[in-house]
């Protein structure tokens, strides 16, 4: 099947995947917040709305960068450096200033409806421009420069993407209370976790980094 990588990248994805989702950040803090004021079933619909801007930013740069490799593979190849350089970038910043993790989630707030939830995290997710700029450099990373094959590798993996970080998100809204509790009073635990998103993404960018100066 064309449009499935090799076991080597999809192992690779997986890891970079995993760090992705423990990683907090606006969405996290957007569904844990929603679900430790609203509920659980609130927190989901915020993760599902989320999820749905991820899978639209997946099809967007599955349909973009495919046309950008048939038009021109030099200028993906480019577009693959400039994105190494962009996760070292990202690298730097999380020993630099750490990740994000800011919710009065325990304050009394008027309850919404699933569906507004659900609106409120497809919005974040669709106009927080990291995320664009994100998806854009980092998927390229997973595929080479004139594959056929690349439209459906690239708009795989988004969904990939979606789908393993389903299972762990669900699963810190079920803990949201014990999980945001220990993300606010105990530092180390994302520092930690600010180094392994670093080391991890800082080996993907080196590894394209070497491969294109061959």
């Amino acid at each position: 099947m064309t449009f499935l990588p090799d076991l080597s990248t999809l192992i690779a994805f997986s890891i970079a995947c995993f760090v992705l989702t423990i990683t907090p950040g606006p969405d996290m803090t957007l569904f844990l917040g929603r679900t430790l004021a609203e509920g659980r079933a609130a927190g989901i619909a915020a993760f599902a709305g989320a999820s749905t801007g991820s899978l639209v930013h997946t099809t967007l740069a599955a349909v973009g960068l495919s046309a950008l490799i048939a038009a021109s593979p030099e200028a993906f190849l480019v577009l693959k450096v400039v994105g190494a350089a962009y996760l070292i970038f990202l690298a730097v910043q999380a020993i630099r200033s750490g990740s994000t993790f800011k919710m009065d989630g325990r304050n009394a707030r008027k309850a919404r409806s699933l569906k507004a939830s659900w609106a409120t995290g497809l919005g974040i997710n669709l106009t927080n421009p990291k995320i664009i700029l994100f998806f854009v450099t980092f998927l390229p990373q997973f595929v080479h420069a004139g594959d056929p094959g690349a439209a459906g590798k690239l708009f795989f993996l988004g969904v990939y993407f979606v789908i393993f970080a389903t299972p762990f998100c669900v699963a810190m809204i079920l803990a949201a209370d014990r999980l945001a509790d220990a993300l606010r009073r105990r530092p180390k635990i994302t520092r930690i976790i600010d180094y392994l998103f670093a080391g991890v993404f800082s080996a993907f960018a080196i590894k394209i980094l070497t491969t294109q100066g061959r």
